[in-house]
């Protein structure tokens, strides 16, 4: 029966990264890599410019799975409560509270969505890391769970004035980190720019078809996909020469230019990204019909799981979209692929 289910959530999988491409363009791989996430249960950050159509494409991806949607603007005032609860004069002139976005949608909450996290203080993130490590808040007396809920956040690259750099320990916290671009084939760009149904973002979402999954029902399945798919032996000593050579490059005669590589590395990939990037390596075999993890699945996801963990020395760290991108690039093609 197991396999049966699997067969059917495939096609489930696919089926919502077909509508998701329907009206989000030019993003193909990114939603793959979304989709990825969400059957391994795991948080996101988002990265890209302003406007390139983050918050549309979690919207499209809410309607989809399900579930309630909150979203949460990062200021610099912003306070760990304003996430648990809201103060308000009522008609009767006396004040009242009421639950915030974490709370709002209740167990229910599928998808929360952290706008420019970077411009939060570190008092908020504080609270926000420890609700995606336990999906549970205590609060008015009360412990809430969110056992469906993942997180995706974007930062602002942009400014650099009242901003708090997420530390590594936090970043750690996300499973992937996925860049979100500009498409580059003119067809497209000139769609939307003259296509007005990109213009209306609630018509656009709107032809997303709802609830393609039960958001109820994804971590039953994600573990039955933990479970199934296979890695064998030998892939299992490839990752852990992929891991060895995130911490000494140097030892696996990897070079590049103008980086002075023995300095390079303050800290590579640690153990929990390593298993994420498993997990997520097993629901990208399992995407393409495959029972067992195969290398090309790592290299599917080997990026988005392990740069945003990697600790740069200060001198580097300016550079580190840049380095983390060349360096993961050469550990590829360096460590031998069985």
């Amino acid at each position: 029966m197991s396999d049966q289910q699997l067969a059917e959530w495939q096609s489930h999988a696919l089926k919502l990264e077909s509508e998701i491409n329907k009206v989000v363009v030019g993003q193909q791989s990114p939603i793959r890599l979304i989709t990825t996430a969400i059957f391994s249960r795991g948080h996101v950050l988002l990265e890209g410019d302003v406007g390139v159509g983050k918050t549309t494409l979690l919207r499209a991806f809410t309607r989809g799975i399900g579930g309630g949607y909150q979203r949460i603007e990062g200021t610099i005032d912003l306070m760990p409560n304003d996430l648990v609860y809201h103060t308000y004069l009522g008609e009767d002139g006396r004040p009242h509270v009421s639950p915030g976005p974490l709370l709002s949608e209740g167990e229910n909450l599928s998808v929360f969505f952290f706008n420019e996290i970077n411009r939060a203080r570190p008092q908020v993130h504080s609270l926000l890391l420890r609700v995606m490590a336990e999906r549970t808040l205590s609060a008015f007396n009360k412990e809430h769970e969110f056992p469906h809920m993942l997180v995706f956040a974007d930062r602002n690259q942009v400014e650099k004035e009242e901003t708090f750099e997420i530390p590594s320990a936090a970043r750690d916290r996300f499973m992937m980190e996925i860049p979100i671009l500009v498409p580059k084939d003119n067809d497209i760009m000139e769609s939307l720019i003259f296509d007005t149904r990109f213009h209306n973002v609630d018509k656009l979402v709107e032809q997303v078809s709802p609830n393609v999954l039960q958001f109820d029902a994804l971590n039953s399945i994600a573990s039955l996909i933990q479970e199934k798919i296979q890695a064998s032996p030998t892939l299992r000593k490839y990752a852990l020469n992929l891991w060895l050579a995130t911490k000494n490059p140097e030892s696996f005669g990897i070079h590049i230019d103008g980086v002075d590589i023995n300095r390079l590395v303050v800290a590579g990939a640690s153990p929990r990204g390593m298993a994420m990037m498993m997990r997520a390596a097993r629901v990208n075999a399992w995407i393409n019909g495959r029972s067992a993890v195969c290398p090309e699945d790592v290299h599917a996801v080997f990026h988005e799981t392990i740069a945003h963990r990697l600790v740069f020395s200060p001198v580097y760290e300016m550079r580190r979209t840049e380095i983390s991108r060349q360096l993961l690039s050469k550990i590829i093609n360096t460590v031998a692929t069985p």
